[in-house]
């Protein structure tokens, strides 16, 4: 059975890099650690969020009663999973776990969709059963890091289905060209989004949801009184201004290079699966159990690839990160490779 609460923070130990959390930073960058200090002086009161929902609700275009603050983005799913009834929820997969983890823990019928590695893991809106009334994937998808175009994604959404579209890494894609966000024309689409991933604050726990004012009401109904904390609300209020959302584009940018770095220091024999634009990489490699136990003897803690759905424990994701490390990992990478026991030495 796929452990479906497994997740990257698991893979980490004591003096190991970490390549295994998709964050970018290891702290917030100090200006907004300086708002994150200030709002420790507003803390006495209860939360007020009227400023960081109008802030969110600026940044995509939208009025207010489409914005839904959350605890994170993972909040978004358990409330999807109070609030709705749906007959039959198609889950795309390999994708985040905790969307059908939700599901499942509500009781609801599940229906996984595959997305094939032989078709570079990329959606196939053909696939995904007519008769679902909830469909949840991921844009850009973790763990493949494949973005899929808008158009396909959209064409999944009707009027008797809720179309949940994870975009948690968007903001790491230049420009968002696939990011659904913005768009209030296509019917029953709920777009979540995270800052967790560019700003470094998984700790913090803070998140929106965007979609249609009815829908939108139905999760909130499910939340408890101040659901997202007052330091929460100051962090959604700074980093959706414009100069914010340039900083991170501009991070976004940068991260291109050095996947690109990453990606031509991998050894010949390891295969990149899909075609990558977010902020990680989902490798398979031989004996994959092996490799990666090998790799933590070295001090390289990677994500494990079976415990999503489609995967086996030959995948690895692995996290972005500086050139000189990922040059780094992938000479380990390769002397691990090298090192794998002949035939004849396997008892």
């Amino acid at each position: 059975m796929t452990d479906l609460h497994h997740h990257g923070d698991a893979d980490l130990g004591p003096g190991l890099i970490d390549l295994a959390v998709n964050v970018r930073a290891d702290a917030p960058p100090p200006w907004l650690r300086a708002v994150l200090h200030a709002s420790l002086d507003a803390s006495a009161a209860y939360p007020d969020p009227v400023a960081a929902r109008e802030a969110v609700a600026a940044a995509h275009g939208r009025p207010v009663e489409e914005v839904l603050l959350a605890a994170g983005a993972a909040e978004v799913f358990v409330l999807v999973a109070r609030a709705l009834h749906p007959r039959l929820a198609a889950v795309v997969h390999p994708s985040f776990t905790e969307p059908e983890a939700a599901l499942r823990a509500a009781g609801h019928p599940v229906t996984r969709v595959g997305l094939r590695a032989d078709d570079g893991r990329r959606l196939d809106p053909a696939a995904v059963p007519g008769d679902a009334d909830l469909v949840v994937l991921g844009n850009p998808t973790n763990p493949t890091s494949v973005l899929h175009p808008a158009a396909d994604v959209a064409a999944l959404a009707r009027p008797d289905r809720v179309l949940v579209v994870d975009e948690a890494f968007a903001d790491t894609v230049p420009g968002e060209p696939e990011s659904l966000a913005s768009r209030r024309d296509l019917p029953g689409v709920l777009v979540v989004r995270s800052l967790t991933k560019t700003w470094g604050l998984a700790g913090l726990r803070v998140g929106y949801a965007l979609g249609p004012a009815p829908l939108i009401a139905a999760l909130e109904a499910q939340q408890p009184h101040w659901p997202v904390s007052t330091p929460a609300l100051a962090a959604l209020t700074a980093c959706t201004t414009p100069a914010a959302r340039a900083e991170a584009d501009a991070a976004a940018r940068e991260l291109c290079h050095r996947r690109e770095v990453l990606l031509r220091s991998l050894p010949p024999t390891v295969v990149v699966e899909g075609t990558p634009r977010s902020s990680f990489v989902l490798l398979r490699v031989p004996d994959g159990a092996r490799v990666r136990a090998e790799l933590r003897q070295r001090g390289w803690a990677v994500r494990r690839g079976d415990t999503f759905p489609g995967l086996t424990p030959d995948h690895l994701r692995v996290a972005v990160r500086t050139p000189e490390i990922s040059s780094a990992f992938s000479a380990d990478l390769a002397a691990v490779l090298a090192s794998a026991p002949t035939p004849e030495e396997v008892p």
